[in-house]
């Protein structure tokens, strides 16, 4: 990316969901957990499909990383693959980024899985959702797979906190909140330091967890999707503005929350104004190596040459 494509970038969007696939049809696990989103969050929420996504994020002039979450193991919602979100963010290239979700308990295949996503569709990283999916993120189990992405230096994005996920659905929805203590990941941050982890949301109830974590080890991020910033403990705001403001990173959980509100809500909590670019646009540059990239970097970002001054 060039430096001038990056300056009048608006925003990189480090957390949004696929939630519709063109290829399956409707699946009645995801319609209930969308119901019960939209009843919490006392708003409908929509569900675009991929293109329309890349359309939406076009029109503000930003980027957005993509991914679906594989809890097919875990409450039997068929997943949109990641080869279905690989091909259609492909021809989305000047606005997306694929990452994938694969369950670390699906073992050997999982581990299969994921070196032939790299390797063959180009993913740029991965999320888990330890609530969903059901598994503590320093379970051995998992390495193999944390293996393949250390290994291409990939980042991975990791669930955090309660962010109304099978909120008020009975047994919330099969969601287990223990699994997603940030703490969880200090070990995976020691155990993969070539492995750049992001810590999704403010993690409520565990944010001292998730800041320490961030503050200590030197690959962890934050990102600071999932909430309307209004809503941020102060404990965040000041560390975001401060020693982690090359850490911190804007997601906006799209499209449980619009970029428009989080935006509009993120000029109102007191950040510094030599801050923002970092957190809303500088930092994801870096964690996900978009300048080194030759996709997303300072080739497929170039527009055609225009004919002012020409002549």
């Amino acid at each position: 990316m060039t430096e001038q494509k990056q300056d009048s970038l608006v925003a990189i969007d480090i957390h949004t969901h696929a939630t519709v696939s063109t290829r399956n049809p409707p699946d009645e696990v995801a319609i209930a957990f969308d119901k019960a989103m939209a009843e919490y969050f006392k708003e409908k929420m929509p569900r675009p499909t991929i293109e329309e996504t890349a359309q939406y994020y076009r029109e503000r002039n930003m980027m957005a990383v993509i991914f679906t979450v594989d809890t097919e193991r875990a409450n039997g919602q068929v997943r949109i693959s990641n080869e279905e979100v690989a091909e259609e963010v492909a021809k989305h290239r000047d606005v997306l980024i694929p990452f994938a979700s694969i369950d670390p308990l699906r073992g050997k295949m999982g581990v299969r899985e994921a070196r032939r996503l790299i390797e063959e569709y180009g993913i740029r990283g991965f999320k888990f959702h330890p609530s969903s999916q059901e598994f503590y993120p320093n379970d051995r189990a998992a390495y193999d797979l944390y293996e393949v992405i250390a290994e291409h230096a990939l980042p991975a994005i990791f669930h955090s906190g309660q962010t109304g996920v099978g909120a008020r659905m009975r047994g919330g929805g099969g969601v287990r909140l223990k699994y997603s203590d940030p703490m969880f990941l200090d070990d995976v941050a020691v155990d993969f330091p070539d492995m750049p982890i992001i810590i999704a949301h403010p993690s409520f109830p565990w944010q001292e967890n998730a800041l320490a974590v961030a503050t200590h080890k030197p690959q962890v991020y934050i990102d600071l999707s999932g909430w309307s910033p209004k809503y941020f403990p102060p404990i965040l705001i000041q560390y975001a503005n401060t020693i982690l403001k090359d850490k911190m990173l804007f997601g906006s959980d799209f499209p449980v929350l619009t970029p428009d509100r989080w935006l509009a809500d993120f000029e109102k909590i007191g950040i510094r104004d030599e801050v923002k670019p970092l957190i809303l646009r500088d930092n994801a540059v870096r964690v996900l190596r978009l300048n080194d990239d030759p996709v997303y970097g300072r080739y497929a970002r170039l527009k055609p040459p225009t004919l002012d001054g020409c002549c």
